[in-house]
């Protein structure tokens, strides 16, 4: 019996790290010259059900030359053993400690696991700080949506892919490869991974501020550090991941996936994703059918979840969903459509899918006024929504859930109001119904103004009118088939402040899991105080970079990053905003010219053209 054996027994749910999960990949450690091990630095249940480490799991490891495995953040109960007994963090598949891997591939989809980084990577025994390290640790990268602004966690980042990873991890492999081969050292591999498009380098940078600490610029310290990183973009989706590793503990979304395309021409202001994946790309029909099968022979699984930011979006999406229960009758197959639009046609959709009892739909007005609406670019008259609404009870839905955001740009009271009245209505079209009454549930939000969107410059609303107006919706609904669920504000206030920090926040991160936080993004875990005395430690305010309002014109921390969409696009949807204007969606209308056609002149985000 090993020492890892010995401390498994005393964990909750020792299957969350034995590995040789169904389809997982061993390789030969020997053999294999250049090793990567990816890590999502949250749970194991939330990790396994993330797109991107499937994704480059598979890129990877169809590579001779290359082995890729995996490794989440452990449990406290983990952890503890692990220090306990001095255990280095390990890979799920092989057991080495991640400090043997010549990479570890951070995928940063969410700012409050940033404390889960520096957990991992004191777990498995590497100096946090990229400035500590010498070539005997592994190089630290990172990607996902936060690296789009990669400043807070600059201190701790080797390398940064911005944008589309499935060509840029290629790239990054030949070089790390190539440059083990001929023992280049960690400043002259860094220097060889900054020429590939998308890849930035943060310790070839120096960031300045202003005496009103303000942030002032980003210098770059080199010639091989460009001014600005153009975020990398697949023009044409690759195949998606087959043969996925099949988790011994079951996942929070316990099926297989499917993108089936990539970004949205809607243009919602308070979108992150909206901006930063354009233009959309869509997979074609074919493709994503004979995916399924393999997807269903290769996992075992009869559920499939087609995976997008907007599904009705796809063209002809419901005689796709018709090929794939035609094809795959035998399989009792269950298919599943997240994000749909608040439409009838997405009740048609979702009600040929219901193979089971109908229970509940899921729907994002996100702000109650139609003026609120046009001014978030969400525009859906209220006549659809309770349209959509009375299809929904028709046709023998029991409950729909209903998502809005709080404390968003230009809201007043009226707005609470009409959100109140909204939800009212929706009830009294469902009690209309001879059936069942159906319950109706409604999740409120707090808005976090992120980077590369219209709304980066303004600020988050205050705790106490959040608070206040969160009241105004409990007070106005008190129903008993009315269930009411509120976030917490000091989450989106700390969530807030990373997505819009600057490099200094590298030392609050740092002290704040010193002070013991990590899985911030659970409730039950998060320790605002701990936070709240690291930002004190390091004389900055939360609210500097949460509730404060920015100049357009001034410089941003996120400056040097370009997403495709230009800052002038986003100023003028900003003013379009405080003057409650929608911006027509360009696959319907003409080319709202949002600076992505310098990259690809014959965008497919829509037919219209400038």
């Amino acid at each position: 019996m090993t020492e890892l054996d010995r401390i498994l027994y005393r964990v909750a749910r020792p299957a969350r790290y034995t590995g040789n999960e169904w389809n997982s990949v061993s390789k030969d450690w020997a053999a294999t010259p250049l090793r990567i091990v990816l890590c999502y630095p949250d749970s194991y249940e939330i990790g396994m059900s993330a797109l991107a480490i499937p994704i480059l799991y598979e890129i990877l490891n169809r590579r001779p030359d290359t082995l890729a495995e995996r490794v989440f953040t452990p449990e406290p109960d983990m952890s503890a053993a692990l220090a306990e007994n001095g255990i280095p963090l390990y890979s799920l598949e092989s057991r080495h400690p991640l400090s043997k891997f010549d990479a570890v591939g951070f995928s940063l989809e969410y700012e409050l696991t940033y404390t889960n980084v520096l957990q991992i990577l004191h777990l498995a025994q590497i100096p946090l700080l990229a400035g500590e390290r010498n070539e005997a640790y592994p190089l630290i990268i990172a990607g996902g949506s936060c690296a789009l602004n990669p400043e807070p966690m600059a201190d701790f980042i080797d390398a940064f892919i911005i944008g589309d990873g499935e060509e840029a991890i290629s790239d990054l492999a030949d070089i790390l490869k190539d440059a083990k081969t001929v023992g280049a050292g960690r400043t002259e591999t860094l220097k060889r991974l900054a020429q590939v498009p998308g890849v930035y380098i943060p310790r070839f940078y120096r960031d300045e501020y202003g005496d009103d600490g303000n942030f002032r610029r980003l210098v770059p310290l080199n010639e091989e550090a460009p001014p600005i990183i153009n975020r990398h973009l697949v023009e044409k989706l690759p195949p998606p991941p087959t043969r996925p590793v099949v988790p011994y503990v079951e996942s929070v979304h316990d099926r297989g996936a499917i993108e089936i395309q990539r970004g949205c021409s809607r243009g919602c202001r308070f979108c992150q994703a909206g901006s930063i994946y354009r233009p959309v790309r869509q997979r074609p029909p074919e493709e994503i059918i004979n995916a399924a099968g393999e997807i269903i022979a290769n996992c075992g699984y009869n559920e499939l979840s087609l995976v997008s930011l907007s599904s009705s979006d796809y063209p002809e999406i419901d005689k796709l969903v018709e090929e794939l229960f035609f094809r795959y009758q035998d399989r009792n197959l269950i298919l599943s459509l997240p994000s749909l639009r608040l439409e009838s046609f997405s009740v048609r959709l979702l009600d040929s899918l219901a193979a089971h009892k109908r229970t509940g739909l899921t729907f994002a007005p996100e702000a109650g006024s139609e003026r609120l609406r046009r001014a978030i670019n969400k525009n859906i008259p209220e006549a659809t929504i309770l349209e959509t609404a009375a299809e929904a009870f028709a046709r023998g839905w029991t409950g729909i859930k209903l998502y809005f955001m709080l404390g968003l740009p230009t809201e007043t009271d009226d707005d609470i109001t009409a959100l109140i009245a909204l939800v009212e209505k929706i009830r009294a079209v469902g009690r209309q119904q001879k059936r069942r009454r159906p319950q109706i549930r409604v999740s409120l939000s707090t808005f976090v103004p992120k980077p590369h969107t219209p709304f980066q410059w303004v600020p988050q609303e205050s705790a106490e009118r959040l608070e206040a107006r969160c009241e105004m919706v409990r007070q106005g609904l008190r129903y008993k088939d009315i269930k009411l669920s509120w976030n917490n504000p000091q989450v989106s206030q700390l969530e807030a402040a990373m997505s819009r920090g600057d490099r200094r926040l590298g030392r609050v991160i740092r002290r704040a899991w010193e002070l013991g936080s990590t899985h911030d993004g659970w409730s039950e875990r998060f320790k605002h105080e701990n936070w709240l005395q690291a930002f004190a430690e390091n004389n900055l305010d939360p609210d500097f970079y949460a509730r404060r309002e920015r100049n357009p014109d001034a410089p941003l921390p996120w400056g040097h990053i370009d997403a495709g969409v230009t800052t002038e696009f986003l100023k003028r949807e900003l003013t379009k905003s405080l003057k409650n204007e929608a911006t027509p969606d360009c696959h319907e209308s003409e080319c709202s010219a949002c600076g992505i056609q310098r990259w690809y002149p014959t965008c497919p985000q829509g037919r219209g053209r400038l």
